[in-house]
């Protein structure tokens, strides 16, 4: 799913770097394309070149009233070992947190949205909530800790900015390292997603991929999380994806425990539209 498009011309590039930086692994950098890397090209896994974003009729329209979903939405949640935050299903009327400019931009097909919320727009550290709409309104089961990039968000994205992309994007693809922990998302298993070396604070990498959901910022829908294909190009970076904390911020990524990424790779329905809505809360209330 799209965002509000970009302005054309590029930012100037930063004359400083934060010398945690200098940690990450080539691995994740440009042998994998997870967190933010945009270069390369790899084959369509599944040979569909689905749109990246939504339509403008899409973004223009909301469901005149809720359908019913599948029962058990928040129990799939619950059942992940994790800590919750809150405890027990709740339900909204209405996504909060999120402005008018925010909810036009969620497609109107869309019945599963996981809102990432960024403390404010230089924080590593948000939280996640995943709602599914049904008769009663929009079902959750609370909230969860997340990691998101190093010095916070952006709404214009660059390859290696150390910021996470403000946006709507659909969740269409996953994969990882590990075995399929029971999603109805296609997933890709393979031994590429294994990476190793250091991140920002020190802590190992070895495990951040093994389960991975690709957002749809900057890629073709459709194909593998470990497809390098850029439709805005390189330097608009590209490989952003929900993955396991790995104990440190990301580099353009939203981490969550394993516990949490497993119970979402279950959470998620490709029948019902799923699409991220992320960025700091002043952001995703306008």
């Amino acid at each position: 799913m799209n965002p509000v498009r970009p302005v054309a011309p590029r930012r100037s590039r930063r004359t400083a770097r934060p010398l945690a930086a200098a940690v990450l692994t080539a691995a994740v950098l440009g042998g994998l394309c997870g967190c933010g890397s945009g270069d390369g090209a790899a084959p369509d896994r599944a040979g569909a070149a689905a749109a990246v974003g939504p339509t403008e009729d899409q973004a223009d329209k909301r469901p005149a009233a809720p359908a019913a979903a599948p029962e058990g939405a928040a129990a799939r949640l619950r059942g992940a070992p994790g800590p919750l935050e809150a405890a027990g299903s709740l339900v909204r009327r209405q996504l909060p947190g999120l402005g008018p400019s925010t909810l036009a931009a969620v497609p109107a097909n869309a019945r599963q949205v996981v809102v990432v919320t960024g403390e404010d727009a230089d924080s590593p550290r948000s939280r996640l909530v995943a709602y599914q709409q049904t008769e009663a309104g929009w079902v959750t089961d609370g909230h969860w800790r997340a990691r998101n990039a190093l010095e916070g968000w952006t709404r214009e994205h660059y390859d290696d900015d150390l910021r996470s992309p403000v946006g709507v994007f659909g969740l269409t693809d996953a994969g990882g390292r590990l075995a399929d922990p029971g999603t109805r998302l296609p997933y890709h298993q393979s031994p590429d997603f294994a990476t190793g070396g250091t991140g920002f604070e020190g802590e190992s990498l070895e495990h951040a991929f093994d389960y991975v959901v690709a957002i749809n910022y900057n890629r073709v829908a459709g194909r593998s999380p470990l497809d390098k294909g850029r439709p805005w190009g390189d330097a608009r970076g590209g490989g952003i994806w929900f993955h396991v904390d790995h104990g440190g911020p990301t580099h353009g990524c939203v981490a969550m425990s394993e516990d949490h990424i497993k119970a979402l790779l279950r959470f998620l329905d490709p029948a019902l539209h799923p699409v991220v809505v992320m960025g700091d809360a002043a952001s995703l209330a306008r």
